[in-house]
């Protein structure tokens, strides 16, 4: 049997396949800027904590796992300096999960690393093929339902 050539992959396997290769590409960069201790994985939880601090529990329902997976994910980001748990303003019993620092700027060199790879894409395919590309891809998602969760930056781990 031959070897298979990209444009005969179905459609899903062939975005996902470029997602995968883009995600290496970015995780590449931020190893190099000093933060190779990340996974991919740890994305989905970080999309949670741009612009909220979570209690674990909420955590795990936006992630769609269980307290005690999403508890050992933020034990893990914690140990490594990412996260912090801080009390409740309104009800020191409570522990919200949020950015250190530290994650922060993960988050800012994880947002330039895309942005230079988009820029090399651009240059590689140019800025009319990639824009309807990424058009394709954006109608596509929403197609099969993806749109809203990007958009409440809830999307989840795939099972």
């Amino acid at each position: 049997m031959p070897s298979p050539e990209p444009q005969d992959l179905d459609t899903g396997t062939l975005a996902l396949f470029v997602g995968f290769a883009a995600a290496e590409s970015v995780q590449a960069v931020l190893a190099a800027a000093g933060f190779g201790d990340l996974r991919f994985s740890h994305g989905y939880v970080f999309q949670h904590l741009i612009d909220a601090e979570p209690t674990v529990g909420d955590l795990a329902a936006g992630l769609g796992m269980t307290q005690q997976g999403a508890s050992k994910a933020v034990l893990e980001l914690e140990g490594l300096g990412y996260v912090e748990r801080v009390p409740d303003p309104r009800d020191a019993r409570i522990r919200r999960v949020r950015l250190t620092g530290r994650g922060r700027a993960a988050i800012d060199a994880a947002r330039t690393a895309r942005a230079e790879l988009e820029e090399r894409l651009r240059q590689r395919c140019g800025t009319g093929a990639l824009d309807a590309a990424r058009t394709v891809l954006a109608d596509l998602l929403d197609e099969l339902g993806g749109t809203a969760a990007v958009r409440r930056r809830a999307v989840r781990p795939p099972r």
